[in-house]
């Protein structure tokens, strides 16, 4: 039986789940067959090994292939090897890679949906990785963003079949039928803490623009930022909270230079698909009739958003802050998040970003 090239690379890639930098250092001045001899281990079934990609559909690229995606093929680190489950023209377009904090706020989940959103609409692949928080959220928003919209791009950091967190299996399902899905990672392989810093890179070099949402210090976005450092990619940072350590390292990222990213206008202008308008609308909420977000009728209500700000509070925080008993304050929270502008949970209280119903 004679297999391709790909067969004797996906097997290759398997013995061990081979790190990328050895997986490269085999083929290099190699063919798969070649390599795989040299790597010395003759018990691996590559014929069955080989079946399970074909069953499960899921697609083998050597970068010395035909089929391997352009836009990785000349990065420094491309993977020697590439997985992938959907259309490889999702990433044909400009591509905005988002990415921020697992344990994000409130806030920092909005943001993320709105830009995932907001650029798909704009034809803009949004690219993450898959994961909980900013990742799962900007590509929620970018499946939101209906018919017409650019297509998701996930780089994921374990073999295809192999879904983590598994509480996004749908999310993953959603994203490889709208969209495409990679891992330079073969099936069966679990998601080693290593994969992650490694997975990020080629988020990197996908990516004309990355836009940072939230992260704390030395988070996982920082391994994210240096990989696009070296690829002369124009990094991005969402403001947040001063006193937020979910925003600190996005803070920290503006001091240093890199510019903000308040909305989809500032990616778009990063792209140069648009020039910088001379007046910026500042948005409203809904059921507002001037330039300004509105605050509800109600003052006591009122009083808690303001007390609130953008970050989380908890009961005995806003009390404090505005002088209301604790009585008051519940029935009033409760009345906000019935009008939808704040949301509780395990005994915290974050504001959410209202807007304006489009016209």
């Amino acid at each position: 039986m004679t297999l391709p090239g790909e067969a004797h690379a996906a097997a290759l890639a398997g013995v061990q789940f081979m790190k990328p930098e050895r997986l490269r250092e085999l083929l290099t001045g190699r063919s798969p067959e070649q390599a795989w001899l040299a790597a010395g281990d003759r018990t691996y079934d590559v014929a069955a090994n080989w079946a399970r990609y074909e069953q499960t559909g899921v697609a083998v690229h050597l970068l010395s292939g035909d089929t391997y995606p352009a836009v990785l093929a000349a990065d420094h680190e491309a993977p020697a090897v590439l997985f992938s489950v959907g259309d490889l023209a999702a990433l044909e377009g400009p591509r905005v890679a988002i990415v921020g904090s697992r344990r994000c706020t409130r806030y920092g989940r909005d943001v993320a949906f709105q830009l995932g959103q907001g650029l798909a609409r704009e034809g803009v692949r949004v690219v993450s990785g898959l994961a909980l928080g900013i990742d799962g959220a900007a590509h929620l928003g970018a499946l939101a963003a209906g018919d017409g919209a650019a297509p998701p791009v996930a780089v994921v950091g374990s073999g295809i079949d192999v879904i983590y967190p598994r509480s996004h299996a749908q999310l993953w399902r959603q994203v490889a039928e709208a969209g495409l899905v990679l891992s330079e990672a073969p099936l069966g392989a679990r998601p080693e803490q290593w994969r992650f810093p490694a997975r990020n890179r080629i988020l990197a070099a996908l990516a004309d623009v990355l836009v940072v949402v939230e992260s704390r210090a030395k988070g996982g976005s920082w391994h994210t930022v240096k990989a696009a450092d070296t690829r002369s990619v124009t990094v991005m940072a969402v403001p947040g909270p001063v006193t937020s350590p979910a925003s600190s390292y996005t803070n920290e990222l503006l001091v240093t230079g890199s510019p903000p990213a308040r909305d989809v206008e500032d990616v778009l202008v990063a792209l140069d698909l648009i020039g910088r308008a001379p007046k910026r609308k500042r948005r409203q909420r809904a059921g507002s009739g001037g330039d300004a977000p509105d605050n509800p009728d109600d003052p006591t209500q009122a009083a808690l958003l303001d007390a609130m700000g953008w970050q989380p509070a908890s009961l005995d925080q806003l009390v404090v802050r505005t002088g209301l008993s604790p009585g008051q304050a519940s029935v009033a929270l409760a009345r906000l998040e019935v009008g939808g502008w704040v949301v509780g949970q395990a005994g915290w209280w974050e504001q959410v970003r209202k807007e304006a119903p489009a016209k």
